[in-house]
């Protein structure tokens, strides 16, 4: 695009909404260094999902997130295009974290404090980036209700924390679920029905009784 600078023309490429992942992939797949658009367009949400659903300290998460980019870009190749690239890679992370905690034997437990510069960088990629990726429920946009639900999800165990996170906070329907996780349909429905009721149990003592009471909780189904 002639006169745009460098850094102009990247910040188009990565939030532009009528630039599709496909058609970034399809760009990297011509041009290695336009795989750098993909990684930039999701490492906010990828972050925080890592963080959500394992626990581990932020430096952390992005060792296990370089690694899951690094197999996105090996097997680039192999993605079907007709598919929709945001579970693929959801798949991939969701794998790299278990294969990194499996390596470890251990499971975190407790709760890492986002610091500001985190959330503010958070905010800029929910507003900004692709269609999926700001759809979320808007009451977590409260960064007190966020922490609450943080502190919540890690007192479940991960079987339940991941569904929840992928369901309420990365706002993917249950056949994209199924599809990241690997799992039937069926399955997921009936994780996310039981995850629902032990977060209901533990929601008083971290001020999220309103949100697990709203009809919106309660009846949302795929």
């Amino acid at each position: 695009m002639p006169g745009w600078g460098v850094e102009r023309l990247t910040v188009f490429m990565i939030y532009d909404v009528n630039i599709s992942d496909e058609e970034l992939v399809r760009r990297a797949l011509d041009n290695p260094d336009d795989f750098f658009y993909l990684m930039k367009r999701y490492e906010g949400r990828l972050l925080r999902y890592i963080r959500r659903i394992s626990a581990v300290p932020r430096e952390e998460a992005e060792d296990i997130l370089q690694e899951a980019f690094l197999k996105v870009y090996r097997n680039l190749n192999a993605f079907d295009q007709k598919l929709k690239f945001s579970n693929w890679i959801y798949r991939i992370v969701h794998n790299t974290v278990i294969n990194h905690q499996r390596k470890k034997k251990v499971r975190a437990a407790v709760w890492v404090r986002l610091d500001e510069k985190d959330r503010q960088g958070a905010a800029r990629h929910l507003d900004g980036v692709a269609p999926e990726s700001g759809r979320g429920d808007s009451r977590f946009q409260d960064e007190e209700m966020r922490e609450s639900l943080d502190r919540a999800l890690l007192e479940l165990p991960e079987k339940y924390r991941e569904v929840l996170v992928l369901r309420y906070l990365e706002d993917k329907s249950y056949e994209e679920i199924s599809e990241i996780l690997k799992k039937p349909g069926g399955t997921v429905a009936s994780l996310i029905k039981r995850a629902k009721k032990r977060l209901r149990k533990i929601a008083p003592r971290h001020g999220l009784e309103d949100w697990v009471n709203e009809e919106r909780y309660q009846s949302r189904s795929a």
